[in-house]
């Protein structure tokens, strides 16, 4: 499949709810600006930040269709089709197409896991072909799907199979695997970086592409950084990655998506709660964290919550 990678920062966007827990697409087009205006290229939408295990099948093409609107010729548009049945993955896929998605993606099955790579290359191989049309990410995602193994083997065996794969989102700290993913048959597969505060180490094994949660609130760190690489300044890249840590450190003390989607709503882009089982932070848990976060905003790059 002709395919051109993507490079730069894609976010993966929160899922807005209202308080109620029920879809707030209104709050959509607010993501899409604020994003553009930090210098974010893309969207994976529906993914792990998504909450899209906690969402309906409608609910995630209603999702779908809202982001179709707010990111056209603004935003690379890729949606998370993953699913534990093939078959309601398919008719997530066959829905990205129609709502216009650059590339779909879709992560291994959690609950009933494939016992050999042959076994998940069939499964993704059903789901892609029902998009044959859309470049397709093989999301690799162990610490929440439990399938763990190489990637390298799988893409080589599965493109034989899956003719519309393109390559990975990495979601992992195998950085001797990334490389190799990235190297495979002369550079041929993309892979997009999943572990923000690991970008330093993906980059300098090629990485040019990522996808994120925290580029949602924190794009200019990770941009700089990209910058200072191409440049050659090892100090500064080395410094700025030292920020993400500290950002990602924060926001996993307060559960990492809730926390996420507090740091949002202080932005001036209300994501509102989540959904159970994932922890609801209280009114005083949020503002301690964007008390936090204020502190580590003096010091970076960052939008400052208490200026919006």
């Amino acid at each position: 499949m002709r395919h051109l990678p993507f490079l730069g920062l894609m976010a993966a966007p929160f899922t807005p709810l209202n308080e109620k827990g029920d879809l707030n697409l209104d709050m959509v087009p607010l993501q899409a600006n604020h994003l553009l205006k930090n210098g974010v290229k893309g969207v994976f939408v529906a993914g792990t930040t998504g909450e899209c295990q906690s969402l309906t099948l409608q609910e995630r093409m209603q999702l779908a269709q809202a982001w179709s609107v707010a990111a056209k010729g603004k935003l690379t548009f890729m949606i998370h089709v993953g699913h534990n049945s093939a078959r309601e993955a398919r008719e997530l896929a066959k829905h990205a197409k129609s709502v216009g998605a650059d590339a779909i993606s879709s992560a291994a099955p959690c609950f009933f896991k494939p016992a050999a790579p042959a076994d998940l290359v069939e499964f993704q191989a059903e789901v892609a072909s029902a998009a044959p049309e859309l470049p397709f990410y093989h999301y690799h995602i162990p610490l929440f799907t439990g399938v763990n193994g190489p990637v390298a083997p799988f893409l080589r065996m599965a493109s034989k199979k899956i003719p519309n794969l393109v390559g990975v989102k990495y979601s992992h700290s195998d950085l001797s695997d990334l490389l190799e993913c990235t190297i495979l048959d002369n550079g041929r597969f993309e892979v997009l970086f999943g572990c923000d505060e690991m970008l330093l180490g993906a980059i300098a094994m090629g990485v040019r592409g990522a996808v994120g949660s925290t580029y949602n609130f924190a794009a200019p760190i990770y941009l700089e950084m990209m910058e200072a690489f191409e440049k050659g300044d090892v100090e500064k890249t080395r410094l700025l990655q030292e920020k993400s840590v500290a950002i990602v450190r924060l926001i996993q003390e307060f559960g990492g998506i809730p926390g996420g989607k507090a740091l949002m709503g202080a932005l001036g882009v209300e994501c509102g709660p989540v959904r159970p089982p994932l922890h609801k932070l209280t009114k005083d848990e949020i503002q301690t964290l964007r008390d936090k976060f204020m502190v580590l905003s003096s010091i970076s790059k960052l939008p400052n919550p208490h200026a919006v």
